[in-house]
């Protein structure tokens, strides 16, 4: 019977650190509730690109035991909003992305779950099946989000078939 318990633990060691990562990653970020962070977008550097040049600002608005939402504003438009839900699978982004009457894009609710291990200041999502079905060229998009140790500065970065794609540095504002 001892044996069978230390084999069982073995097994779920994996699944139990990666959980305990997801959890300790969701509550620092719950734990910067109500803090504002702004800056800009360093890559692409191209005019032609949407957010080129535009304010960025992510207000950790909403923070409850399972949920965390994330307004995200590109300039004037707050049609985004990244939402982090803690799952018993795991951690969960999700992008919603409204109309200023409030109802969801037709694209919508995409993102994916947190790849394994990560850690409590840094995970990865890999676009999961209901982001590929709206987004077929996003079927390979990781989006990866980095809260400095301090709590002074988030990056939110993404990829597309493994090269950059977007990144921004946001600063804790006062």
């Amino acid at each position: 019977m001892k044996y069978l318990l230390i084999l069982l633990l073995t097994f779920n060691l994996p699944l139990m650190a990666q959980t305990d990562t997801h959890q300790a990653f969701f509550d620092k970020l719950a734990g910067l509730c109500g803090q504002t962070f702004t800056g800009q977008s360093s890559f692409p550097d191209d005019p032609k690109d949407s957010f080129y040049g535009k304010p960025l600002v992510a207000h950790i608005a909403e923070c409850g035991p399972a949920q965390i939402r994330v307004p995200f504003q590109v300039g004037t438009d707050t049609s985004r909003t990244w939402v982090f839900n803690l799952k018993e699978d795991g951690l969960q982004l999700q992008h919603d992305h409204r109309h200023q009457d409030g109802t969801p894009h037709e694209v919508n609710l995409y993102g994916g779950m947190a790849t394994a291990p990560g850690t409590a200041l840094e995970q990865s999502f890999a676009a999961d099946t209901h982001t590929i079905g709206q987004i077929p060229e996003a079927a390979t998009n990781v989006w990866t989000l980095t809260l400095s140790e301090d709590g002074q500065s988030l990056i939110y970065y993404l990829e597309r078939h493994g090269k950059p794609r977007f990144k921004a540095t946001l600063y804790r504002q006062p």
